[in-house]
């Protein structure tokens, strides 16, 4: 693959489901011998719930998190084990991450934009080498708001210096991919490797 231009092109990563693939049930079956209520009670306060979502936008800090964690299973454990336990709901995606390789090996920047928080932020730079490839990493929990809110793209924007035109998305849940194309980015609804790898190739290859 020809090397973009820096300056003219970018491509934006999510993480969860793209790079990694990402199973709160995990870390709810590990959760749940310190909890008093079960693995599925467990998850259900951890994935996608009011808890979770306002400590990935940075509403909440990690003490508020724990406690709010606390009051609705019974949890028992101190703070580094649940750290510990949390975390762990990660497993890499060799296509996509080999792919973010090429991707930066041509010289194509790359930016990493993910609804997360800090302790899988944390966890994922620790765990994974490509983590250190983004050219900068836009995080939910530290812009303080979550896709597909505007401000967040917004923040992509101000990190590469590009427009709508130079960057192309790539993103498992189509209305955060919405939200891109409606900024005048491109971008796919990640479903499978070789369609999103075709789409961001061709995308790359065409004259902005």
């Amino acid at each position: 693959m020809p090397p973009a231009t820096p300056s003219r092109k970018a491509v934006v990563f999510d993480l969860g489901m793209v790079l990694i693939h990402v199973a709160y049930s995990r870390s709810a079956q590990n959760l749940a011998p310190h909890c008093d209520v079960d693995a599925p009670a467990v998850q259900h306060a951890l994935d996608q719930s009011p808890l979770l979502h306002a400590f990935e936008s940075g509403q909440i800090d990690f003490d508020a998190f724990v406690s709010g964690f606390r009051s609705v299973t019974g949890y028992r454990g101190d703070d580094a084990l649940f750290r510990s336990l949390f975390a762990d709901i990660f497993e890499p995606l060799p296509e996509m991450i080999s792919f973010l390789q090429e991707l930066r090996a041509s010289g194509t920047p790359a930016y990493l934009l993910s609804n997360t928080n800090e302790i899988a932020a944390e966890h994922v730079r620790r765990a994974y080498r490509f983590y250190g490839l983004f050219n900068a990493h836009v995080l939910s929990h530290e812009v303080g708001c979550m896709k597909p809110k505007p401000a967040i793209y917004e923040a992509v924007e101000r990190a590469s210096g590009l427009d709508g035109p130079g960057l192309f998305f790539i993103d498992d849940r189509a209305e955060n991919i919405d939200a891109a194309l409606a900024r005048g980015w491109h971008g796919i609804v990640h479903s499978n490797p070789r369609d999103t790898m075709e789409a961001c190739r061709a995308w790359l290859a065409t004259p902005r």
